[in-house]
């Protein structure tokens, strides 16, 4: 036996095209850098570090599956025919959490059950016009990209699949795209988890250079309640998704699931709030993650097709960025000066962490400056907003 064929992940790089084996190399160091930053809290280390742990895993696990082919033991995505399915599940350590969570988007609507349940909607309620016209505002990238997607030569379900990018809502992209684009869905889920990561990183910047100092260091003055009821909350919850179900269907498991977890908090039922918060929330966001990792394989994202969703996934949160802001801007000036513009990235929905970003950013120009109420409002309407866009979307390509 040859040291090939013992050591099948060295051995597999001599059998396969020069680029998938330098692809592989690189992957797996990209996948121990993104577990070490997000071990320093660089990146999000919900995300990054059972995504870096999937992504150097799956392309150093490579072995020889006969005389010609090369593959993994971890899952695969793009098996479809049932007797070829029932064959993998009995192989592929991930493929029955893949195909009964993930391929399904089962796991998205888990994930906005727990998003659900840690939502305070106190904050929307009390600003309720601010927080929707930030959050429309922070959806430029999702309309700007859309044409810009298909001028480049995506079909229109393909880029409006990557248009939600902009969103900045990952359930929700995974979602959208297993309706508008199941064959690109996988890249396009990677890139979005991906980027949405480096916005922790890279969105800071981009308020500081959009907003000067002595306006993020601003202090909104407010008469306004802020002791909204639990009632009122599970009111509005009750009927708000009833009211987006019933006129966006195609979007419906993705309301009930936010909508119901919020339905549990505000109706204080501390098991079913501790079984989502602790269990179904990290569980289904660490075995995403994980998911993730292990679908970042070097022959999936050479696929020619991904160059443009790399491109245009990156257009749509730096404008999404840049709207938010701009409605701060708009309010800053509706209310006469008397708000802080940085409020408006805040509109980008990835829920809390635009609002902390946002928070952390003022109280560095001014330490007195507490704005978190109106960067959650906004972040909060985001994810509402970004699921009426993705459903009118999916609506309009299934009329196509």
């Amino acid at each position: 036996m040859d040291l090939m064929h013992l050591f099948q992940g060295i051995g597999t790089l001599f059998m396969v095209d020069t680029k998938i084996a330098i692809a592989r190399i690189v992957l797996m160091l990209l996948g121990i850098v993104l577990v070490f930053l997000g071990s320093k809290q660089i990146l999000e280390p919900l995300i990054m570090i059972p995504l870096g742990f999937g992504m150097a895993a799956v392309n150093a696990g490579v072995l020889i599956m006969d005389a010609h082919t090369t593959g993994t033991i971890f899952l695969d995505p793009l098996v479809s025919e049932t007797d070829a399915l029932m064959n993998v599940l009995q192989i592929d350590f991930l493929q029955p959490i893949y195909t009964f969570t993930f391929s399904n988007g089962l796991i998205a609507c888990l994930i906005f059950l727990g998003i659900g349940v840690i939502t305070d909607l106190s904050f929307v309620l009390s600003y309720p016009f601010t927080s929707m016209l930030l959050a429309l505002f922070a959806e430029l990238g999702t309309f700007v990209v859309l044409p810009l997607g298909i001028a480049m030569g995506l079909t229109p379900g393909q880029a409006a699949a990557v248009s939600t990018i902009g969103g900045a809502d990952a359930p929700m992209v995974l979602f959208a795209s297993l309706q508008m684009s199941p064959e690109l869905f996988v890249p396009i889920t990677v890139v979005a988890y991906l980027y949405l990561s480096l916005t922790y990183a890279g969105y800071p910047f981009l308020l500081r250079l959009l907003v000067p100092k002595e306006l993020r260091g601003s202090i909104v003055k407010t008469t306004k309640r802020t002791n909204v009821t639990s009632k009122e909350k599970l009111i509005f919850a009750v009927f708000a998704c009833t009211l987006l179900c019933f006129l966006i269907p195609i979007a419906a498991p993705l309301f009930s699931c936010l909508f119901l977890g919020i339905a549990i908090r505000e109706s204080g039922i501390l098991k079913y709030v501790n079984l989502l918060e602790n269990v179904v929330l990290y569980g289904a966001s660490f075995f995403l993650a994980f998911l993730l990792g292990t679908l970042c394989d070097a022959r999936i994202l050479l696929d020619p097709q991904v160059l443009p969703i790399l491109v245009l996934g990156m257009l749509s949160l730096l404008i999404s960025g840049i709207g938010g802001v701009i409605g701060g801007y708009v309010v800053y000036f509706i209310n006469r000066k008397n708000f802080n513009p940085a409020i408006g990235m805040a509109g980008v929905s990835c829920v809390p962490t635009t609002a902390k970003i946002v928070q952390t950013e003022v109280a560095k120009a001014n330490k007195r400056a507490i704005i978190l109420q109106y960067a959650m409002g906004a972040s909060i309407s985001g994810v509402i907003t970004s699921a009426v866009i993705a459903g009118i979307l999916i609506t309009v390509h299934q009329l196509i």
